[in-house]
């Protein structure tokens, strides 16, 4: 037999770099994602996610304290991106209240849909959950201030509502999440979302009435 060690057995050999605290906490956000897509919420507890990333116990409540924490800091994660695709959207869409509407509507669709069916299970699981209701809150008013800002240049004098912008994220909200459970179309929830954008800016504009789509400067 050949004294010669194999692929495999030299990688065994060779010590394993010690990862960085940053690059341990994505994979393990990673793990824990993958948990909940194939398993569901309710699968997800720290000392499993210990079994499956393949660390020590002590590991993991050092980067997520309880499951709430490991649960609120999936729901960071997603926003994380979310936010990332929604600016670079905003970034590079058409200069119009056309444009930046359809922009608005067909990225939080898309975000939601690329997480599926694990939002909904996390947000269910922190339900009634104060800290969770605090980091929320902060996301949904970070996100209309962005809506607000995007939005602006086709107002005029006058803003739009708050109100309107509740009415808006809630109506992204459920759109989205009938298109998660095929109750709808992806496009119909854009769509849909894309017409309720258009008519909150066109009732805090009269002009825009009668010159639709203006251009941003």
């Amino acid at each position: 037999m050949s004294s010669a060690l194999t692929r495999e057995q030299a990688s065994k050999l060779r010590p394993r770099r010690r990862l960085l605290r940053e690059e341990r906490h994505r994979q393990l956000l990673d793990v824990a994602w993958r948990l909940v897509r194939e398993e569901g919420t309710d699968a997800l507890t720290l000392p499993r996610l210990s079994e499956e990333a393949g660390v020590t116990k002590p590991v993991i409540y050092d980067h997520f304290g309880t499951r709430n924490g490991l649960l609120i800091a999936l729901y960071k994660d997603f926003d994380t991106r979310q936010t990332a695709i929604f600016d670079a959207a905003i970034g590079s869409s058409e200069p119009t209240l056309e444009g930046t509407a359809r922009v608005i509507a067909t990225s939080y669709v898309e975000c939601i849909l690329t997480q599926g069916r694990e939002m909904p299970g996390v947000l269910a699981a922190l339900a009634g959950s104060p800290e969770m209701e605090a980091v929320k809150r902060d996301y949904q008013l970070a996100f209309i201030e962005k809506c607000r800002r995007a939005l602006a240049p086709f107002t005029g004098p006058r803003s739009i509502a708050q109100a309107g912008f509740w009415a808006m994220l809630g109506a992204a909200d459920a759109l989205s999440h009938a298109a998660v459970t095929g109750e709808i179309t992806a496009r119909q929830a854009q769509d849909e979302l894309f017409e309720t954008i258009v008519s909150m800016v066109t009732r805090s504009t009269p002009l825009s009435r009668e010159r639709p789509y203006p251009t941003r400067e």
